[in-house]
């Protein structure tokens, strides 16, 4: 199939042609071609039956996946294709890699929420239960830098991290140059704390999805 024409060979497969072989040209064409088609036909991405949407995505990512590597796989690109490559990558993305509205509404909400009942925790943790000693004016300083740095480099790469993650760990850095000394039951709580985060967050969001399918 043209997936298969373009994914890798796994353990136990027979190898893939390379990324710039004349038959992975041949397949990321045919499958732009074949999403074009399906979307043309129902008019837009939002008008597909969504018996169909699964597989449609799956495809689109596979292509602007594809797009993504071609310039880099030895391939002589002129300025004008790779033009032609980023627009098509970025029309794929915009239909795949979007947060509604309602989500990014729900999240601040959620957020906004959430700091107004534990603000004093938070505060509390940062600032005086992470180190022996309270947390001074240039060590707070730091670590805000050290966090901002990390986020915006994590961004760059797309690295999924937490803000709370990187800044907690960031002031408990200060401490331990500092000489203050660092409380073992609060990073002990800490580590804990971001361990069961995903498996926790994976449970309860599967549990009310499954509950809202059931009554919607």
């Amino acid at each position: 199939t043209i997936a298969d024409a373009l994914k890798t060979g796994g353990e136990g497969e027979a190898p893939r042609p390379a990324l710039d072989a004349p038959q992975t040209f041949a397949a990321a064409a045919a499958l732009a071609h074949e999403i074009e088609d399906q979307v043309r036909s129902y008019g837009s991405i939002a008008h597909l039956p969504a018996e169909t949407v699964p597989n449609m995505r799956n495809d689109m990512y596979l292509a602007s996946e594809t797009v993504r590597k071609l310039p880099g796989s030895g391939a002589a690109f002129t300025a004008g294709e790779l033009g032609t490559l980023k627009s098509f990558r970025g029309g794929l993305e915009n239909g795949t890699r979007f947060i509604p509205v309602w989500v990014k509404v729900a999240v601040a909400i959620a957020l906004g929420l959430g700091t107004m009942v534990g603000w004093k925790r938070i505060v509390q943790t940062v600032g005086e239960r992470i180190g022996k000693k309270h947390l001074t004016y240039a060590q707070g300083a730091t670590a805000e830098l050290v966090a901002m740095g990390t986020i915006g480099l994590a961004d760059n790469f797309g690295m999924p991290v937490s803000t709370t993650h990187v800044l907690s760990s960031g002031v408990a850095g200060t401490m331990a140059a500092a000489g203050a000394g660092l409380q073992g039951s609060t990073l002990r709580n800490m580590a804990l704390a971001w361990v069961l985060t995903l498996p926790v967050a994976m449970l309860l969001a599967g549990g009310l999805f499954t509950a809202f399918r059931q009554v919607m």
